[in-house]
């Protein structure tokens, strides 16, 4: 029996699986990193992070968001400078020490040590200013957003080094939601103008330094912008919705980059869910196919909103590969 970092690879690769790899199983992820710290609120909470973006997590809802007016931190684009100011990457080796003991712990014949990233390049703009004034500054104010974008840049490359240097990651899980559940928030031309060539440094630096392999996050349609994922050097894009035809991309870009959900969270993962409903929607990703495709919810960790719904899918992902193997 192949390990679960072994039966990835053969995924991914186009070789001989031994069963379908089960969500998050071949990621460890170091959830200690001291970067981390105060990045997710409580449920019914509310603060700022090391950023000073503002985000509120108002009970009964399964998540946070970032909360604009009175709060925006880029009051004029053409002015960012004065208003951004990036946290700091250094920390003690005792602030590091719990992630660097977790890391070390993890057998990486079985697992890839996870260097996690929440809140990518996209996702920083808009947290900073507004997704509305973000758009429009796209539009109007184009040099200075490839200002800010390169100033994100920076600190991202600042923060990778500190993550190699402590925990030697094989692989990194990095957030950036690109798009709703129908298209992208930027057509391919503008997103190619404004990230290529930035996430292309990010992900070169971690390749360039040991990490293996890149996962990328962005739960929604963002079909149109494969390509430049493989560009980017994206290994697999998870939280692939069912709205992006993922037999599509994966007969038309399967052996270039994988694609791991095709169980949307929002169809299995709420209150009234049940093992029924599990088993449908793990069976069609399922017949997707065994290469270059992770049936996964589409959610952006290991976990579930709702008690006991991740689980149901990994127990109902065991019963299809004992079907299919």
């Amino acid at each position: 029996m192949l390990t679960k970092r072994q039966n990835l690879m053969e995924v991914i690769k186009g070789g001989n699986p031994d069963r379908f790899v089960k969500q998050y199983e071949f990621l460890e992820i170091i959830m200690e990193m001291p970067m981390l710290k105060g990045v997710f609120l409580e449920p019914g909470t509310e603060g700022k992070n090391a950023w000073g973006v503002y985000y509120r997590w108002p009970e009964g809802h399964i998540g946070q968001m970032p909360v604009h007016g009175e709060h925006t931190v880029i009051k004029d684009i053409t002015e960012w400078k004065k208003y951004v100011k990036a946290p700091s990457v250094k920390f003690s080796d005792e602030e590091w020490a719990a992630a660097v003991e977790h890391a070390n712990s993890v057998d990486r014949n079985e697992q890839f040590v996870t260097a996690p990233y929440f809140g990518g390049i996209f996702e920083m703009c808009h947290n900073l200013m507004s997704m509305e004034n973000a758009l429009i500054a796209f539009y109007e104010e184009p040099e200075h957003m490839h200002e800010l974008i390169e100033f994100i840049t920076e600190y991202e490359l600042a923060y990778a080094k500190e993550v190699i240097d402590h925990i030697h990651p094989d692989a990194i899980f990095h957030h950036d939601d690109w798009g709703t559940q129908r298209n992208s928030f930027l057509s391919p031309e503008m997103f190619k103008e404004f990230f290529l060539e930035p996430y292309k440094k990010v992900y070169g630096f971690y390749k360039d330094n040991g990490v293996e392999l890149v996962v990328h996050h962005c739960d929604s349609y963002a079909a149109n912008l494969v390509p430049f994922m493989i560009e980017m050097g994206i290994d697999i894009w998870q939280g692939c919705m069912t709205t992006n035809n993922i037999p599509e991309l994966i007969k038309k870009y399967g052996g270039q980059i994988s694609f791991m959900g095709g169980i949307d969270s929002g169809v299995v993962d709420f209150p009234g869910w049940n093992q029924e409903i599990v088993e449908r929607e793990v069976e069609k990703a399922c017949n997707y196919g065994k290469l270059y495709f992770i049936p996964s919810l589409t959610q952006g960790l290991n976990i579930s909103s709702f008690p006991g719904v991740y689980e149901a899918v990994d127990e109902a992902i065991d019963k299809m590969s004992k079907k299919m193997f």
